[in-house]
């Protein structure tokens, strides 16, 4: 059971990305079917100030991404402005910049956030995917990073988080051969969490909303963060971010419900502190 609290009115600063609240979780859709929601510089702009938003709204309790449509979750960059923005060294630097703070953005969110993909997830789909928590998907997805077939540079961030991921074998065989996986795939080697027939997808996706609606907001909180300080070298790690986290935990109102919650034999009410 969840706190009833108003949720906060989101507005998308462009039409190719639609938002909105569904209970304790906030959507955000990448619309632009036409070129199978191929991610153009105002829908990487979109995203961090939705992001943060949500990171103040106690009433979110998770995050999904997913595509509009039924045949693409994301196919990579609108590749229509890359005579724009690319063909120029400094346009290069802009782009990338703009994708990296919406990625990075994605990625230290302090809500949970979930890719909820369906078909082609390409590219900057499967960077905007990997920088979630988790993934699930249709048994009808597809995977691909074409990089090496485009002659891109790769960020260091994406490979990273490829390779936190998946591992290095994996990462270097889907890198280098930029070949095509599908969904079975994609799970056995970890790139998804589960899979979905896509009449079922739905049915999957509202699970994960109705258990994040119900579980303690600051211990997945904590969660998050912790594993996100292991991931980190052994310099930069932040033991004692850690420990206050945990305490956080322990000190707080939900902790003492949950305990009550418990003896009564009932469900737990948190409420985030």
């Amino acid at each position: 059971m969840t706190e009833a609290l108003a949720p906060a009115a989101y507005t998308s600063p462009t039409d190719r990305v639609q938002v909105w609240t569904e209970t304790s979780t906030l959507h955000i859709r990448f619309n632009n079917p036409a070129k199978h929601n191929a991610l153009s510089v105002d829908m990487w702009q979109a995203i961090p100030p939705l992001l943060a938003q949500a990171e103040d709204d106690p009433a979110v309790r998770l995050v999904v991404f997913s595509g509009a449509g039924e045949k693409a979750f994301v196919s990579g960059a609108d590749i229509s402005q890359f005579e724009d923005m690319r063909a120029a060294r400094e346009a290069v630097k802009v782009y990338e910049v703009l994708a990296e703070e919406a990625l990075m953005a994605i990625y230290r969110c302090g809500k949970p956030t979930l890719a909820c993909i369906r078909g082609f997830c390409i590219g900057g789909g499967v960077n905007v995917a990997i920088s979630c928590d988790f993934r699930i998907a249709s048994s009808d997805s597809v995977f691909s990073i074409p990089a090496a077939r485009l002659g891109l540079g790769y960020r260091y961030s994406a490979l990273k988080n490829l390779v936190n991921l998946v591992g290095v074998g994996v990462a270097k065989d889907l890198f280098f051969t930029a070949r095509k996986i599908d969904a079975a795939e994609a799970r056995s080697v970890g790139l998804v969490t589960r899979v979905a027939a896509p009449e079922a997808l739905g049915e999957l996706l509202a699970e994960y909303t109705t258990t994040l609606a119900a579980n303690a907001p600051l211990t997945v909180h904590a969660g998050k963060k912790i594993i996100e300080e292991m991931l980190k070298d052994d310099a930069d790690l932040d033991m004692d971010r850690c420990k206050r986290l945990i305490l956080d935990c322990f000190e707080s109102e939900d902790y003492a419900e949950g305990r009550r919650a418990f003896m009564e034999k009932r469900k737990p009410v948190f409420r985030g502190h």
